[in-house]
């Protein structure tokens, strides 16, 4: 009997599983010195156990449940709904009543009780699963209560609970239910509290919402609630809502909504002192169970009940720091264009290649900017550098700095230089002032050394294994950030940046015409990323002609089989101009600063749809007509520019400057991508070698499957390869924290109070309903928005407009396909709006939540020139 039924006081910290994650907070609540608890005991999830195991009805429907997904909602509704139904009819076990009728012999069973459920599967660190059962209040009498249990056990079957299991992958046989019964209070006030603020995540800021009578108004919606925040034990925001509303408990059960008098409606909820004394209730149950808590409170007589307390989910990691002072984060995948969470050895290979003070965050890099901003000198070239980039980050360090005593100001001389992301190359090359002749083979040679470097790896490499290889590796990186920064490379880059905005600054003041270097910039040489994607046009050539080849290609589920496809006509040919591109290319995947994502040449079958899509959608030798255009279009925009200057005053020295200016642009902008190619390309040489280890740490039974090893930091790695010891374990623990950080959206800026700053567009005389973002390539462009937040789900007609998270590199075999382009994230030198740009395609980047408010088949105009979005 003690296993089916336990009071609060009885409840162990290792009893999730028996009473869930509601039940055991409770139950440590209870224990708590100093915070007032409602007394109640719960229902086990043995009990619940006992009552369905011999359900065969239940077992039945719930193995049907179990082979749906979230697509199928009717069945899942009629199903739950059966399942319900099976569950409100079962008969209580005896001992369960026995249980019930003791504790409720103990604390009165002429008092009104809360039934309320509690899973397995909620109030957890990683999923709360808040508000997907149910909680009936004011129940009287032992049969009534007897009644509400199985109704709560039912609830795990909601369409809501069970949706919310399959999106998190819980296993419905594995989640079980535990019933709460407590005994009421009938509250004066009730609300919710949270320990960090909920909408900026700001750690040292307290939220209270309070409203009059019990909770279920303020939590179902019906009322708004008063709003306080409390900061340091001082009230620092207030706002007082009209409350028109309330719901009280009745004396023969159940509750009633009652009109609030209009004196009441107005009138602030709690008294200072009140807000003051609850939060400091917060902060010591915070301080308890080690994390931001969300709270439900009663106000009765003048003293605080805690009937929940739970930890808060949708919070975002504060970066790791040693210290309690004020600092300011960057994200770094803001800047590269590839916000996704990263495994562990992906995320130390990338710490490996730069220099920049970087810190781990829900498995994001951020760089501590803080030393940068204590300057008045380096915050301006900083905050400038980073508005060029992405307009929203300034706004959002502007907002920072605007505020008293968060960042302490040094002296200029006492400044470590530190860029958000030294591994990017316009935040570095700011040092370089190179200038060089446009006409110099400075790109070639460069292009050259990286291309002789690879293949010195490559051959290297293949003798090094062991800790001889992690040596190896080390060294060779060493090799790679020499050239990431090598100061003629970055000069180069940083070259071509200047003139193009000397010539959109200038056109733009001279003739009144904006962006005219997008133009220009068109169909440029070297530039290896819009290379792949025209490439990939003359691999569509190929395959063409051979229809089976097509058909074979169209019914690819995993991978290419290679010994199939050479058996029909035209398949060897075929292959020959995969592996080809491949050779170029392979090592190029979407999210590919990541070293552990699958590369194309992995997974071929990755690029499958965009062949088939190129070769639908463009007639043959395609690549080579886009690229003309492009090169046409530039040289006549040159023409034109030059005939229009030398019109003005001083227009002969204005059109040798702006033709000096053009060279540089047509010469250099294009190595803007080499030097990311070559480090993926390293990646990738280093990635081939570990795997390598990988194999035979499996073959040793160290690690059940070679990519274990990705959830292992670079030094662990080397350690393990060198003792073949490792607790698996952790292998586990990190694959499941992985799933969490999937889940979360980063931030672009961060501080160490774990507050969000959002930056702001600051904008005007532009459409009503426009959504804004920042205008990256010019020209505007009219056609059916393509959401697509996978690139291997792309299926793009000619003309389409593709709206998207973000695109890296690997993004681009895309490109031909659309007319315009839209992302949540980038800036006017990420690699997105670099190629968008050579590619003659208007496109506006950095739109908060482009992915939500644009709908997929909506019709939309991109104004690429302006930087924004309509939707028509």
């Amino acid at each position: 009997m003690r296993s089916l039924t336990l009071g609060f006081q009885e409840i162990e910290q290792t009893q999730l599983m028996l009473v869930g994650g509601k039940g055991l907070h409770l139950g440590e609540l209870s224990k708590l010195k100093g915070i007032q608890v409602p007394e109640g005991f719960c229902i086990t999830t043995i009990g619940y156990q006992q009552a369905i195991e011999q359900n065969e009805t239940y077992q039945a429907l719930l193995d049907r449940l179990t082979m749906l997904t979230v697509e199928d909602r009717e069945q899942i509704a009629e199903i739950s709904s059966a399942i319900r139904q099976s569950i409100r009819e079962v008969v209580l076990p005896s001992d369960i009543v026995n249980g019930v009728t003791r504790y409720l012999s103990q604390l009165g069973e002429e008092h009104a009780y809360a039934v309320r459920s509690s899973a397995t599967a909620e109030d957890l660190p990683h999923a709360s699963f808040a508000g997907q059962q149910d909680t009936y209040l004011n129940i009287i009498g032992q049969q009534s209560i007897l009644q509400h249990i199985s109704k709560c056990w039912a609830s795990l079957f909601t369409d809501r609970a069970v949706i919310y299991r399959m999106q998190n992958g819980f296993d419905h046989r594995h989640v079980y239910i535990s019933v709460i019964i407590q005994k009421m209070v009938f509250p004066q006030a009730s609300g919710i509290l949270f320990t960090a603020d909920p909408i900026t995540c700001n750690r040292k800021v307290l939220s209270i919402d309070a409203s009059y009578g019990l909770g279920e108004a303020l939590v179902s919606g019906l009322v708004s609630a008063d709003c306080y925040k409390v900061q340091d034990g001082q009230i620092v925001d207030k706002r007082i809502a009209v409350k028109k509303l309330a719901i009280y408990g009745r004396k023969e059960g159940g509750t009633e909504t009652q009109q609030l008098n209009p004196e009441q409606q107005k009138s602030q909820t709690l008294t200072e002192q009140q807000i003051l004394q609850l939060a400091q209730i917060g902060r010591q149950i915070e301080a308890y169970f080690g994390c931001p808590q969300d709270m439900e409170w009663c106000l009765v007589d003048g003293t605080f009940y805690i009937v929940q307390s739970r930890p808060i989910t949708t919070l975002y990691p504060i970066p790791e720091v040693d210290d309690q002072a004020n600092r300011v984060y960057v994200s770094v995948g803001h800047q590269q264009m590839m916000t996704d969470a990263m495994k562990p050895l992906g995320l130390s290979f990338f710490l490996l290649t730069t220099p920049a003070p970087m810190r781990k965050a829900g498995g994001r890099l951020f760089v501590d900017i803080t030393p940068m901003l204590a300057s008045p000198d380096s915050r301006e070239m900083l905050v400038n550098n980073l508005g060029q980039s992405d307009p929203l980050i300034k706004d959002a360090l502007t907002t920072i700095l605007e505020r008293e005593n968060f960042i302490t100001s040094v002296p200029n001389e006492k400044t470590i230089p530190s860029g958000p992301n030294t591994n990017d190359n316009e935040m570095v090359a700011a040092n370089f002032q190179n200038k060089f002749e446009p006409d110099s083979t400075i790109v070639s040679d460069l292009i050259k050394n990286h291309q002789t470097s690879i293949e010195e790896l490559k051959e290297v490499i293949q003798t090094k294994s062991g800790s001889a290889l992690f040596d190896f590796i080390l060294e060779d990186i060493q090799q790679l950030k020499k050239f990431l920064f090598d100061p003629q490379s970055l000069g180069v880059i940083m070259t071509a940046m200047n003139a193009s905005a000397w010539i959109n600054e200038n056109m733009n003041e001279w003739l009144g015409e904006k962006g005219a270097a997008d133009t220009i910039s068109q169909s440029v040489p070297n530039n290896i990323t819009s290379e792949m994607g025209l490439a990939l046009l003359d691999v569509a050539d190929v395959i063409r002609p051979f229809r089976d080849v097509i058909d074979y290609l169209q019914h690819v589920n995993v991978d290419i089989g290679e010994d199939e496809l050479v058996k029909i006509e035209g398949g060897q040919e075929s292959l020959d101009a995969i592996h080809a591109y491949l050779n170029i290319f392979g090592m190029r995947c979407a999210g590919e600063i990541d070293i552990t994502r699958t590369r194309w040449s992995e997974k071929p079958s990755t690029l499958v749809p965009m062949i088939l899509s190129n070769i639908k959608n463009f007639e043959p030798n395609a690549s080579k007509r886009k690229f003309e255009q492009g090169r046409v279009e530039a040289v006549n925009k040159e023409q034109e520019l030059l005939q229009r200057l030398q019109q003005l005053p001083h227009g002969e020295q204005k059109a040798e400057e702006t033709k000096q200016m053009i060279d540089l642009v047509r010469n250099f902008i294009g190595y803007r991508e080499y030097p990311k190619y070559s480090m993926v390309n390293r990646y990738f040489v280093y990635k081939q070698a570990l795997l390598k280890e990988a194999d035979r740490l499996v073959a040793a039974g160290v690690i059940v499957q070679k990519e274990d090893i990705y959830e292992l930091t670079f030094e662990e790695l080397h350690e393990v390869v060198r003792t073949h010891q490792l607790d698996y374990q952790i292998i586990s623990k990190r694959k499941d924290e992985y799933k969490v950080y999937e889940k979360l959206t980063p931030p672009r800026v961060i501080t160490s109070d774990g507050e969000i700053i959002a930056g702001k567009y600051k904008r005007e005389n532009l459409p009503a309903e426009a959504i804004i973002g920042l205008a990256v390539s010019s020209g505007v462009i009219e056609g059916r928005a393509r959401v697509i937040l996978h690139m291997e789900d792309a299926a793009l007609e000619e003309g389409d407009i593709l709206v998207t998270a973000f695109t890296d590199p690997s993004w681009t075999p895309l490109f031909v396909s659309i007319k315009g382009l839209v992302t949540e994230v980038g800036g006017l030198m990420t690699h997105g709006a670099v190629i968008a740009r050579e590619y003659g395609l208007p496109a506006v980047v950095g739109v908060e939540n482009a992915t939500r408010l644009i709908k997929d088949g909506q019709r939309i105009r991109v104004h690429g020139t302006e930087g924004y979005i309509e939707i028509l």
